[in-house]
């Protein structure tokens, strides 16, 4: 853990440090408008089948007598299970019988119906066009809106498993800029993809690239920063995603259009992709996989870019070595799932953190990806789900520095369970109730993300350190894709899929109170610091209960 005193000399919290989060959260809330997006370009309006009498000039002239359109409608589509015009069926032939006052129900039900054969009409009043309208994706197709939000976050699973390997192999910030310009390039084409499923391929391929995007951001925040600093950066980098969340309902409502959305999402990425060749590459990775050179030049640039150029100047070569000589010579475990799992000491750590990340992955994207679901205003809803966030992870920040990482994990996690399960007590009648309970819910979950993804980098040593974090956003994006399917539980009972949402979060925050404490400690950089740590808190807990000695002459 010698790093911390390296990081010291030339800057731990200066001007560097400032204009290297500026620099990474900016993407970070552009990504979430990409995660969010299809709660808006998926967006299904009212809809009904497209009918002659309805919808062809030439059909319309025809007809006899002057009849208003709603006339027209109820000869040409039989109604829906709540009275209103039916979506997805239309009559053979036009009823005009029904326009009779004496017409009873017993005569639609006898009327001969068939499917949307001709396409349908769709309410463009609030989005002149969505994928759900570009491709028809409503009645026996309306599996495919779920299909693609499955896709998108198994794109996040397997960029989960590759990104994080592949930055502990080869460094985190060339596998970020180029997933800043994979995500620019794929999201571009999906705004002109001529079918349905290239659309899904290129949204895949965004999702693959935002996983590394949200894993070597937090990991260079957390590597280039001091121990007291630590959770501010962290908590910066989690309100990144709650801004995104405003600005996704922003851009949202000035483009309606799906394609001209996709396209305003994706381009940022371009700008971000030029200047993160700037950004300087983790120093404490540099040194510990035994690239004394390139640290030595990223330590040296840091230092001046902080103003203590002598500091970086006095840095040499020799003054690294017997600085990092603990490091070094310890040699490093390989970074694979293995070491994580099979290692004394982090296997129990591995599992609890990874629980954590699940719980957060199943129970936010369960609930904030079906707005429509929540209410009807979108809008409101995603920008209230990003306010919520604000105050929330700020004081986040105040617990973590002030209780400590496992007590605030621990209790955002539980809180938010028990939101979620208070609403399985509100009637439905209360509607304002409901969504207030679920946004406050998902408030507790974004508090649970922000000390997740702190306490979850202070717990692993720095050359498996984003192997973890991509275990834990494979096990974020695993909930993630199940979370949506435990809606299906309703056809059993309205407050089931309620009662699983939160019962998770509850579960695993009472296990996050088996994780060790790791608040104002240095982040460890070897396996045998993660085992120093241990011996140190056993030393303290011993030291806390003197053993009163007596001795007989």
């Amino acid at each position: 853990m010698a790093f911390s005193e390296l990081l010291e000399q030339v800057g731990s919290l200066g001007r560097f440090q400032v204009l290297q989060m500026v620099a990474l959260v900016v993407p970070i809330m552009w990504l979430t408008t990409q995660t969010m997006l299809e709660n808006f370009s998926a967006i299904v309006p009212s809809h009904r089948c497209w009918a002659p009498l309805l919808d062809n000039s030439t059909a319309q002239a025809s007809v006899p007598g002057a009849l208003d359109s709603e006339a027209l409608l109820a000869v040409s589509i039989p109604p829906g299970p709540n009275q209103e015009p039916h979506q997805c069926l239309r009559f053979r032939q036009p009823q005009w019988q029904l326009l009779d006052p004496n017409a009873t129900a017993t005569n639609r039900s006898e009327a001969a119906t068939e499917p949307c054969v001709d396409g349908w009409v769709y309410d463009r009043s609030t989005f002149t066009s969505t994928i759900v309208t570009q491709w028809d994706m409503v009645c026996d197709s309306q599996a495919l809106k779920p299909m693609a939000q499955s896709i998108f976050l198994v794109g996040v699973l397997v960029g989960a498993a590759v990104c994080g390997h592949a930055s502990d192999r080869f460094g985190r910030r060339p596998v970020l800029t180029w997933n800043y310009l994979q995500m620019a390039m794929s999201g571009t084409a999906a705004a002109f993809a001529p079918t349905f499923p290239v659309y899904c391929l290129f949204r895949f391929l965004g999702a693959f690239a935002s996983a590394g995007v949200m894993m070597n951001t937090g990991t260079l925040l957390m590597e280039w920063t001091s121990t007291q600093a630590r959770a501010l950066a962290m908590t910066m980098n989690s309100l990144g995603f709650s801004l995104g969340q405003v600005l996704t309902a922003a851009v949202a409502y000035g483009v309606r259009d799906w394609a001209l959305l996709q396209l305003a999402v994706s381009a940022p990425f371009f700008l971000c992709f030029v200047y993160s060749w700037w950004l300087a590459e983790s120093a404490r990775w540099l040194l510990v996989t035994g690239r004394l050179g390139r640290g030595l030049r990223e330590l040296q640039r840091v230092a001046a870019v902080n103003g203590k150029r002598a500091a970086g100047h006095a840095l040499t070569a020799e003054v690294l070595l017997s600085t990092m000589q603990e490091e070094l010579s310890v040699g490093q475990a390989s970074a694979s799932l293995g070491a994580l799992l099979c290692t004394p000491g982090l296997g129990l750590r591995t599992c609890i953190s990874t629980l954590c990340w699940f719980a957060f992955g199943f129970t936010f994207y369960g609930l904030a990806l079906d707005l429509q679901a929540i209410g009807s205003n979108v809008f409101l809803l995603q920008v209230l789900i990003g306010v919520v966030d604000i105050p929330t992870k700020t004081g986040t920040l105040l617990l973590l520095n002030h209780l400590g990482r496992r007590p605030t994990q621990a209790a955002s996690l539980v809180l938010a369970g028990l939101c979620i399960l208070a609403n399985t007590l509100v009637p439905y009648e209360m509607g304002a109730l409901r969504p207030a309970l679920a946004i406050l819910g998902l408030g507790g979950v974004g508090a649970a993300f922000t000390c997740t993804s702190t306490y979850a980098g202070e717990l692993f040593p720095t050359a498996l350190r984003m192997t973890a974090q991509g275990l834990g956003q494979m096990a974020a994006r695993g909930g993630a894709i199940l979370g949506p399917l435990v809606r299906l539980l309703g056809i059993y009972g309205a407050s089931l899929p309620l009662l699983v949402y939160g019962a998770v979060p509850l579960l695993s925050g009472l296990a996050a109170l088996l994780l060790p404490e790791t608040k104002s400690l240095p982040l460890p950089d070897t396996i045998q610091d993660v085992r120093s740590q241990a011996v140190k808190k056993a030393t303290h807990s011993t030291q806390g209960h003197p053993v009163l000695k007596s001795t007989w002459f």
